[in-house]
């Protein structure tokens, strides 16, 4: 979808309410994230899916792909929803049959949509577009992509081969051909068109996933990843609501000084989070851990003075006018900076 295209789509005043122009973002946020329950729930998300804000968009496309089936299928099967938007959902859930099903009833899904259903869908999804004859006829080498998707069984290739589906495979190959050679302006305007649809790539899919497997993952569960996981899963579970959860990763034996840092610079960072680095020796020895725990406002201020002499005399000048620490620690670096004056 082009940047300031407006894409359509019929909702309800309840949802226009908490997702159009008057709504605050913590509201759209809410419905991204599918707190409440709210009618055309799949519209909303899709709208949401499609707007500029990074955070409510990536919430609310991991929603759309764990969305039970029923909430999508009247999104699905409703004539007037955009082919971009069916390109979307076939995205985010081409191994999802019963979507699938919906997606290739709709007359306006694309040839684009059918040739990627073709290339990645499972069996179930394939055998269902070779029963409909008019897209094995008119969507130039669905036929041909099919027959090389590597999910494709024995028995799919056999239909292919013996013409079933409308198409023989000799003629499969000469529509891929003839679409090859025909790659019209249109097709690279619809290539244009959904910049926002391909930003969710197969990469960022994977990307995705942990933290989609996070949500559905018990305490317990989340205790040992924490304490086993590598660097995502630390960075998804540091920000666990749960102190278990997020204590357990500073236990993880693969952390680095460098996300322990990271630590300690957000203000944020619970008690136990810096109680647990404050207790490890090795990490207390590096001066930039050092210098976050002494102007961490979850520091107790005798440790935090004890830190100060890893300030160099140009940071405790920046950090004596600061107003963003305790005022002790401000006293503090002052003294320091007289006492230095001093000693010249």
């Amino acid at each position: 979808m082009e940047k300031g295209e407006r894409l359509r789509l019929r909702v309800s005043p309840q949802v226009a309410a908490q997702i159009g122009p008057g709504s605050s973002r913590t509201q759209r946020l809410e419905v991204a994230k599918a707190r409440h329950p709210l009618p055309d729930l799949a519209y909303a998300l899709v709208f949401l899916a499609f707007g500029q804000d990074e955070e409510i968009r990536k919430h609310a496309l991991l929603t759309l792909k764990k969305l039970p089936v029923v909430h999508l299928h009247s999104l699905l099967s409703d004539e007037a929803t955009p082919p971009k938007v069916l390109h979307l959902i076939v995205r985010l859930r081409y191994d999802d049959a019963d979507c699938m099903a919906s997606v290739i009833k709709n007359p306006g899904v694309s040839d684009r949509t059918l040739l990627f259903l073709a290339r990645e869908a499972g069996e179930q999804t394939l055998s269902l577009l070779l029963e409909d004859e008019k897209y094995s006829v008119s969507a130039p080498g669905l036929l041909e992509a099919i027959a090389d998707n590597p999910r494709a069984g024995k028995g799919i290739k056999d239909r292919i081969s013996a013409g079933r589906g409308g198409e023989s495979s000799l003629q499969a190959e000469k529509s891929a051909e003839h679409c090859e050679d025909d790659k019209s302006e249109g097709d690279k305007d619809r290539a244009s068109e959904d910049s926002r649809e391909d930003d969710i790539s197969e990469s960022s899919e994977i990307n995705q996933s942990k933290y989609q497997m996070s949500l559905d993952l018990s305490v317990s569960e989340k205790i040992k990843m924490a304490l086993t996981g590598d660097k995502e899963w630390r960075s998804i579970l540091l920000r666990d609501a749960n102190k278990l959860v997020s204590s357990a990763v500073l236990k993880n034996p693969r952390i680095t000084d460098g996300e322990v840092l990271a630590v300690t610079r957000n203000r944020s960072a619970s008690d136990d989070l810096i109680r647990i680095v404050l207790l490890n020796t090795e990490w207390v020895k590096n001066n930039e851990i050092k210098k976050a725990l002494a102007i961490h406002p979850r520091t107790p201020l005798p440790k935090a003075l004890r830190f100060m002499s890893a300030f160099t005399e140009k940071e405790l000048k920046q950090l004596s006018k600061s107003r963003n620490v305790s005022q002790v620690i401000v006293n503090s670096a002052r003294r320091m900076l007289m006492g230095k004056e001093k000693g010249r």
